[in-house]
């Protein structure tokens, strides 16, 4: 569910009119709901209220520090991936001590400064990992808070570029193995065993690849609660979203009918909490493109049509730089049309940006609204794995974020001028 419908016949984020906001800030421009990111919080929270347990928001989904602040205040713990995510939570007013270290390439200046901030856990994905931390920790005279990632080798049955729980991937210490690196963990001296972690992948559809996976590691969880007195059970994110509406078929109010997602909250705590509220362990849970993902969309212009013999484009002034999703791993964005009567007429066109690249496309071939030059179009759910993704790609400058938080617009990012690109050579 989100907050972007059509009122009087322009699209809206909560009660701003997004044409207006295009008219002051410019194309392309990211807008964000705050009222969708508290309910998609608060709706996690509640179906999971019955198990003792604590979100730690994904940061690399969207790391605004606006959005960070936003969900900080709401109770949110934090899952970073870098020193720099940890820096970001820090500036946003959120608590390092509800900040967990995920990634498989920590450095010894990120731990040291995570060490320093005192983050709640290091996830460790290796045995190297874990003494090179212990090697860190003990040249800062001090002991590193520590969960292992297992890897359950459960496909998650998402794209292969976010699958992470297989033992292909890079993720996590093999099932099989996880005991004997916990028994090197409790003799190293600078370690302090704290949980255990595990994440499958992302944009799961299906609460049935998060139940497998806890069912397949519960009886190693609870061997090693009683031998290693863990405090938690991460059992990561991946709760996936609506990208595709199933009515998307013309009718100009499809896109406000809002589809319930296949995964809902209700559904993921009704399949897990029977599963884990006998454990007796803390569980923790990493949720990023469920929580900003229908939290934002991007606005960019129609700046003409370009008519082949084998195909229409409709060119438009975002590009791949601004939301790689759709080159990287063939991401899906609805396209709508900030004027509702654009709806009616549709045709079959390529959407592409400015980017000198063949894979600067945002849809290939598929049936849209019939938009001219001029028009702006919103690229939705674009609140997660889109800004963050941004490059300066062409040299091109990273576009402005918005806000919007009821009737007020809060500028979460200025746009870049050209001189911005320049100003660290």
């Amino acid at each position: 569910m989100h907050q972007f419908q059509y009122r009087q016949g322009v699209l809206h984020c909560e009660e701003v009119n997004l044409n207006t906001l295009a008219a002051e800030h410019g194309t392309p421009l990211y807008v964000y709901s705050a009222r969708t990111l508290r309910e998609n919080y608060q709706r996690l929270d509640e179906a999971l209220k019955n198990l003792d347990h604590h979100i730690a928001y994904a940061v690399k989904a969207n790391s605004n520090l606006s959005v960070l602040r936003l969900l900080a205040e709401l109770g949110s713990g934090f899952d970073i991936v870098s020193g720099g995510e940890l820096f970001r939570v820090i500036k946003a007013g959120g608590n390092p001590g509800l900040c967990s270290f995920a990634g498989v390439g920590k450095t010894a200046e990120e731990i040291t400064y995570a060490l320093e901030q005192k983050i709640y856990c290091f996830n460790i994905e290796s045995l190297a990992e874990l003494e090179f931390i212990n090697s860190v920790a003990g040249e800062n005279s001090t002991t590193a808070p520590i969960a292992l990632r297992i890897n359950p080798n459960v496909d998650a049955g998402t794209h292969k570029y976010i699958s992470t729980g297989k033992a292909e991937n890079k993720f996590g210490i093999d099932h099989e193995a996880v005991r004997e690196v916990y028994e090197r963990a409790a003799r190293l001296p600078h370690i302090r065993i704290r949980g255990i972690q595990m994440h499958i992948g992302s944009q799961l559809t299906s609460a049935t690849p998060f139940v497998e996976a806890v069912e397949r590691v519960l009886p190693l969880v609870s061997e090693l609660k009683s031998a290693h007195d863990l405090e938690f059970f991460s059992i990561g994110g991946g709760i996936g979203i609506v990208y595709e509406e199933a009515l998307a078929s013309g009718h100009p109010d499809w896109w406000n009918r809002q589809e319930e997602p296949p995964l809902s909250p209700e559904i993921y705590a009704n399949k897990l909490v029977p599963l884990l509220d006998s454990l007796g362990l803390k569980i923790l849970l990493e949720p990023g493109r469920y929580m900003s993902g229908n939290a934002g969309v991007l606005l960019t212009t129609c700046l003409y049509e370009k008519k082949g013999q084998a195909k229409t484009f409709k060119i438009v002034d975002a590009g791949m730089n601004d939301l790689i999703r759709p080159a990287l791993y063939e991401g899906h964005h609805e396209i709508v049309p900030l004027e509702e009567s654009r709806m009616t007429n549709r045709i079959t066109a390529d959407v592409v940006g400015p980017i000198c690249e063949s894979g600067d496309f945002f849809c290939q071939g598929r049936e849209i609204p019939d938009i001219k030059a001029n028009d702006i179009i919103a690229l939705m759910s674009a609140g997660a794995y889109s800004f963050t993704m941004a490059s300066n790609y062409n040299s091109r400058p990273l576009p402005a974020e918005i806000l919007i938080d009821g009737r007020q617009v809060h500028l979460a990012r200025r746009r870049q001028s050209w001189d911005d690109l320049v100003t660290s050579e």
